[in-house]
This record gives C-alpha cells, structure tokens and sequence, in this order.
C-alpha cells in the first residue's frame, strides 16, 4: 500500500487517540466485531482502567459470535461487564417495520445509559465508522437522540482503514467477516421470534462448519435464501447437498442461493425509499 495513504491511515488513528484522552473515562459499546474491537483496544491503551466495555446478551446474536466476543477480551484483559438485553420484549423488533433497528438501538443503548449511571458515569463510545453512512441504518437517529459518541466517524476512519489498523495492532478481528443482528435476515414486515432468530444462527453455523465464514441465510416464510460470495459457488455447488439436507432438517422447505452472491444489507429498502 502507498506509504502517503498509510501515513493518512496512521493519522487519523493519533487523532482517535487524542480524542478518546479527551473523554478521560470511556465506556465501550462492544460486540466483538471488528470497529468495537479496535475501538475497546486503542481506548484501553490511552485510558487504562478508566476505559470500560459492556456487551450484550440477547437473541439477536449467535452465541459463536458471543463465545468469540468473550474470549476475545478475555484474552486481552479488557475489563467488560455483560447485561441480558432483552429485545424480544421491544413490540417494534418483533413487528419487523423498516425502522426496527432505531426502536431496538434506543433501548439498547438506554440500557448501556443506565448501567454507566450506575457504574462510574463514564463517556459512552460506539464503533460506528465512516463507511456506514453510505448505508441504511436508522438505529443512528437513536444514537444522536441519546447523544452517544462515534470516534470513529468522528475522526472519519473507515472500515477498510481499521482493517488496516487492526492488523497493525495484531487484532485477531482484522480480517473478521462484518457482522450483523441475526434480525437483518428477516423481510421488513415479517414478524420475529426466538425461534426464527435460534434457526437463523442454526443454519448459519452450518454454513460456518462447512467453510463459508462469509454468508447470510435470509429466510422468506419456507424458503432459506443463501447469501455467499460468488468466489464460492462452485465450491457450493459440488457440496451443496452436504448444506441443503441440514438447513431442510431445520424446518426450511426450499434452500436456494442467491445467484447476486453476499450482499450487506441486501434487505435493505432501496436508495429512493431511503432518500424519501
């Protein structure tokens, strides 16, 4: 890479740091993916104990991916405290409006708000980053509402960049596949419930066995919609019954694979409804 744009790269990092200083007590937003972990490290290396994290247990996640989060601060002895959240109790998340994310990151965050209260009144920071602004995501409405902070839009770091950075730092996330609420699988409209949120996770483990780390597994009624990268279908194809038959067990009538390959979001509305 051309060293003018890794010393860009390096210097929006040292305006993190003086900006993440600039707090003097943090309390990190973390879910094990690849911002909030490089988020939590370089907070943890400018604040020390006056930098915290807190991650939540719920059904929108799969518990690989909290297994994961956990051992990853365990690891680096990052001090994290975990609460249950429960957002199946949130009306909104359940109905599934096009909007569901704000309702479930209002609460969610009211939730981080209330245990910071009770547990030193600390800055509260997410790992929002510059990338996710070309996206649909409501849930930062409720954010600005709760005037929690973004450093790393802040400083205008994007994904790319903190992959970049991450491997610099020799964070085992750093080539991590983006993650995201099991929820986003499901239509906007289609109610959500624990059980299609466990068949979600199920189904998506079995991809991860067979070695697709990067895949979606959107669910219309009977149908399981495959999301994975195009490089992979002719791998899929050759092993395809080896997937089909466990996805089938799972109560799915039909497995098909979206031939448009993984696309973040792809249950998004589209760009003119967004802009509307």
């Amino acid at each position: 890479m051309d060293n003018i744009i890794l010393e860009e790269v390096y210097k929006k990092e040292l305006q993190l740091i003086k900006l993440i200083n600039s707090f003097k007590k943090v309390l990190v937003a973390f879910s094990g993916g690849v911002d909030s972990t490089y988020l939590l490290a370089v907070a943890h290396q400018a604040l020390g104990q006056n930098c915290k994290a807190v991650f939540a247990r719920g059904p929108m996640i799969s518990s690989q991916e909290e297994k994961e989060a956990l051992a990853l601060v365990k690891h680096y002895n990052f001090p994290l405290e975990v609460i249950d959240f429960d957002v199946l109790a949130i009306r909104e998340f359940r109905e599934n409006p096009p909007n569901r994310c704000y309702f479930c990151k209002k609460k969610l965050f009211e939730s981080f708000l209330d245990f910071n209260q009770r547990s030193g009144n600390f800055t509260v920071i997410e790992g929002t980053n510059a990338s996710d602004t070309s996206d649909y995501r409501p849930g930062r409405v409720a954010l600005q509402e709760l005037s929690i902070i973004s450093p790393l839009l802040e400083v205008g770091l994007t994904k790319a960049e903190i992959r970049i950075l991450s491997q610099h730092r020799n964070l085992p996330t750093w080539n991590k596949p983006s993650m995201a609420c099991l929820a986003s699988r499901v239509p906007y409209g289609d109610s959500i419930t624990a059980e299609l949120l466990a068949r979600i996770a199920q189904a998506e483990a079995i991809l991860h066995q067979k070695g697709y780390p990067e895949c979606r597994v959107r669910v219309h009624g009977e149908i399981a919609r495959i999301e994975i990268p195009q490089g992979d279908f002719f791998k899929f194809i050759q092993e395809c019954s080896d997937i089909t038959i466990p996805l089938l067990t799972l109560g799915f009538r039909f497995v098909t694979l979206d031939l448009s390959g993984l696309c973040s979001g792809s249950l998004n509305p589209i760009q003119q409804e967004v802009s509307s």
